[in-house]
């Protein structure tokens, strides 16, 4: 194996990331904790044109790039939006425009939610990704790539 293994379409990629939105402001990075993303190319977890910005990188690499809406989180989808009665959340919850909850799914999985608004006992959530519509700016510095553990095969 060389450290320039570049990255392909199963590679495994360990990076480190910082998000802004276009006017700048972070939306997160690997760095406030220094714990670096590990993904999986071609899995599904990323967007095809996401993957497709990574493609060809090495170790030690970095790279700023921008994606509009549909190439990162996607567009809000009104399907995404529900509007609960308030009976549906415990009774010492303190329910807040703004807040996120997690809400438990038929399988046992969980998914957030943004609060939006709170009007007498109706309650709007919101479960699209909080950057949904949103243009961001990835700046990746690829800290390691490795072939998938597929790819490696058994040893």
């Amino acid at each position: 194996m060389t450290d320039s293994l570049v990255i392909g379409a199963d590679s495994e990629v360990i990076l480190h990331f910082d998000l802004k939105l276009e006017d700048g402001s972070a939306a997160d990075s690997t760095r406030v904790n220094n714990k670096p993303a590990k993904m999986v190319m071609g899995d599904g977890s990323l967007t095809p044109n996401f993957e497709a910005c990574l493609l060809g990188l090495k170790k030690g690499d970095k790279k700023a790039f921008t994606l509009a809406a549909n190439d990162a989180f996607g567009e809000p989808n009104p399907n995404n939006i529900h509007y609960m009665d308030r009976s549906r959340f415990g009774a010492d919850l303190s329910i807040e425009e703004g807040m996120i909850l997690a809400f438990a799914q038929p399988d046992g999985s969980e998914i957030p939610g943004i609060i939006r608004s709170v009007a007498g006992d109706s309650v709007t959530v919101d479960f699209n990704h909080p950057l949904a519509g949103q243009t961001v700016i990835f700046d990746v510095e690829i800290v390691d790539v490795k072939p998938s553990a597929s790819a490696q095969g058994e040893n």
